[in-house]
């Protein structure tokens, strides 16, 4: 049998009624089905189980204020779907935040951190009555704590206190009151650079205006470290140090202290000692005995040390390379004085070796790591000036 003609033509007016008639019957048909089944079991819908909800997870919502398991695990589907679709903007990647957490939103990334000690119970937002405004960190052995505690009293509630235990001696020192509140870090035969290194990134010290980082022997009894940061700031001094009194062990004449001026910044050394009087060691210097460095300046100090030249040699003589003019900005407080006792207490923490005394063998290895300092930022220069088409720039005047 053949189909019946579409044609206009051929067909019948009969079969046209016909036509009509099925469709309205169709029509009807369909309207009292859907009438007739108003609750459609959803068991019988190809939707997968674990995305539907009980009267007891809304219950669970409601009573608690937080999404149920199975409301996670609809939003993890969505989020992994959605990771295949590169237009989707319900997706977070910021790419100005900190390295790691791109996925996060802005409002809730914290990226600083500081050493105020925090309750274990109450409001948070009530934890800190006072927040020191700079940081001192002594690296300590407990024999000289007597030391200690005199220069810590030199330091008023603005600043927070971190001492960094070289002995590993660290309860002993709760006989002093001051020390209940402090910040205590213990690694054993270790300098304050490696804990500087490891323990004051700049994010961790960003709280803190201004930072000092100084050794255990110095006598203050000619020092107060407020009046020291007001004149720190009206000489603008991003690092610097106090002057070291006449009867201390003098190395360089930059840190000898002068009678007659509040700070100063450049001096005259021996013969030959400075190419340019603006350079280290006749500007732009201090040494690394009691440096204070402003928080700007402390984080670009803090990524020029190298992880594993721990004592520190050669950095002052490189510091003028993290502020701009450093002959202007870096200087010694001669109106605020301290005395470098030169206690060798840390050179007593190394090994005899090859018949030589302890010391010989940490001095040794400062002056080797003086070396591999400077090495290696005339290498980075060289590295840098040949990587922007400067194949031959001048020498370093890193001294």
């Amino acid at each position: 049998m053949g189909l019946p003609s579409r044609s206009a033509v051929s067909r019948k007016p009969n079969e046209s009624m016909r036509l009509i008639v099925t469709t309205f019957v169709g029509i009807a048909f369909g309207f009292l089905i859907g009438v007739s089944f108003p609750a459609l079991s959803i068991s019988k819908l190809n939707i997968t189980s674990g995305l539907l909800f009980s009267s007891n997870d809304f219950e669970y919502e409601e009573k608690t204020g937080l999404p149920t398991q199975k409301a996670l695990n609809v939003l993890s589907l969505k989020n992994s779907s959605s990771a295949h679709n590169a237009t989707d903007t319900s997706k977070i990647w910021v790419p100005s935040n900190p390295r790691g957490a791109e996925r996060l939103p802005p409002g809730i990334v914290s990226a600083e951190s500081d050493f105020y000690l925090h309750r274990l119970w109450g409001n948070p937002d009530e934890d800190l009555t006072n927040k020191p405004k700079y940081l001192v960190t002594f690296t300590v052995g407990y024999d000289l704590r007597k030391n200690i505690d005199a220069a810590v009293k030199k330091f008023s509630d603005n600043f927070t206190i971190v001492l960094f235990h070289y002995d590993g001696r660290t309860t002993e020192w709760d006989e002093f009151e001051w020390s209940k509140k402090a910040i205590h870090i213990s690694a054993r035969r270790q300098t304050k650079w490696w804990y500087a290194k490891r323990f004051l990134h700049p994010d961790i010290v960003a709280p803190y205006d201004y930072i000092f980082i100084w050794d255990e022997d110095l006598g203050v009894e000619h020092f107060n470290a407020e009046e020291y940061i007001k004149l720190v700031r009206k000489h603008g001094l991003e690092i610097s140090q106090p002057g070291l009194e006449p009867n201390s062990k003098l190395t360089w004449q930059m840190t000898k202290k002068r009678g007659d001026t509040e700070v100063h910044k450049k001096t005259e050394e021996r013969p030959g000692w400075c190419s340019d009087p603006h350079l280290p060691p006749c500007a732009a210097f201090v040494e690394i005995m009691a440096p204070v460095f402003s928080r700007d300046a402390w984080r670009c100090v803090w990524h020029m040390m190298q992880n594993d030249l721990v004592h520190g040699w050669g950095l002052d003589f490189a510091l003028r390379r993290c502020v701009e003019p450093a002959h202007e900005k870096i200087g010694v407080v001669d109106a605020q004085s301290i005395v470098h006792q030169s206690v060798p207490s840390l050179g007593n923490q190394g090994e005899s070796q090859n018949g030589k005394a302890p010391w010989q063998g940490v001095r040794e290895r400062c002056k080797k790591e003086w070396r591999m300092f400077q090495d290696r930022f005339v290498r980075a220069e060289k590295a840098y000036y040949k990587s922007i088409g400067i194949n031959n720039p001048s020498k370093s005047k890193l001294n």
